[in-house]
């Protein structure tokens, strides 16, 4: 049985592509917040207060049933609050993304490097999931899988939300077949192999890591070609990537692992500064295809990447 929380509908309405987010206020038994604006102050202090008061001049910020609260509002125990994210200056990501399939229940999209498939950090507008919910001017879009920001290729999103259960299960048990391209240097390592490890979270909280106890992450992993390149004459190797499991990072985590780190990582083996809107050197990983069984049509379905990772010679 759904609980209060899980089935109350967002009064405000999708804004470019935007679902309007929601916080829960607690029950507040030791009188912290005289007001509305007090909790959000202190519940978002990356926010200064006149950026929040003028949203809630906009209208922006309102209850459960779509009435504004303004600096004024006295705190109210356990309700929620419903609010547009928005960020000041977002970046335009330079970057179109493809649409290769869509039906009643999916769309499948070849990404580009440096789209995140979700809002995050400074990117909410130009999210892949923000655009496609514009586009199709659909609230119901989900994303079924994730892939980083920093790679590019195939991802999955539901367009109804009746059926979304039925395609996350084939995520869950293991049911889709899925194969990426990267780039790395060359190894001395005989191919194929398979790359077993335990995967954890390590710091700062977004890094993974390798360490002992029970293997929870599996890698297939094929060499494709090998290249020497003209200006410092070192051999550079396309490999093929099947993952049995889902880590997040696992592949970068275990090409790393193997001495050869996918080739631009800005994570892994060491973490680089933020380049900003600097896109010249994209990571060189690619979700080139998937393959899985419909749920609701009963057919193989098998997607492939229109794009390709290039030697940089």
């Amino acid at each position: 049985m759904r609980t209060r929380k899980e089935k109350l509908k967002s009064p405000l309405p999708m804004r470019q592509g935007v679902s309007a987010s929601r916080v829960w206020l607690p029950k507040d038994t030791e009188g912290k917040w005289d007001t509305i604006l007090d909790f959000i102050v202190e519940r978002f202090p990356f926010i200064t207060q006149d950026i929040l008061e003028d949203r809630m001049s906009r209208g922006d910020i309102v209850n459960e049933t779509g009435v504004p609260f303004d600096k004024t509002t006295p705190y109210q125990d356990e309700i929620f609050l419903f609010y547009y994210r928005e960020i000041p200056d977002e970046p335009e990501i330079p970057f179109k993304e493809k649409i290769l399939y869509k039906d009643e229940n999916i769309i499948v999209v070849d990404k580009p490097h440096f789209i995140p498939v979700t809002p995050t950090g400074r990117y909410v507008k130009e999210s892949l999931l923000a655009r496609l919910k514009h586009h199709y001017q659909n609230e119901d879009i989900s994303p079924i899988h994730r892939l980083d920001r920093e790679t590019a290729g195939i991802v999955l999103f539901t367009c109804n939300r009746d059926i979304r259960g039925a395609y996350q299960t084939l995520f869950q048990k293991r049911q889709v077949k899925k194969a990426y391209h990267a780039i790395a240097a060359a190894s001395d390592r005989e191919f194929p192999l398979t790359h077993k490890s335990r995967i954890v979270k390590s710091e700062p909280f977004f890094i993974m890591k390798e360490t002992d106890g029970e293997i929870n992450s599996e890698t297939t992993i094929e060499l494709l070609q090998t290249k020497t390149t003209q200006n410092t004459k070192n051999k550079l190797s396309k490999y093929l990537l099947k993952p049995v499991t889902g880590k997040q990072h696992q592949l970068r985590v275990h090409m790393m692992s193997l001495g050869v780190p996918i080739l631009n990582d800005p994570f892994y083996p060491e973490l680089l500064p933020c380049k900003g809107e600097d896109y010249s050197s994209p990571l060189q990983l690619l979700a080139k295809s998937i393959e899985f069984t419909d749920p609701i049509s009963g057919k193989v379905l098998n997607f492939k990447s229109l794009q390709d990772l290039m030697f940089q010679v």
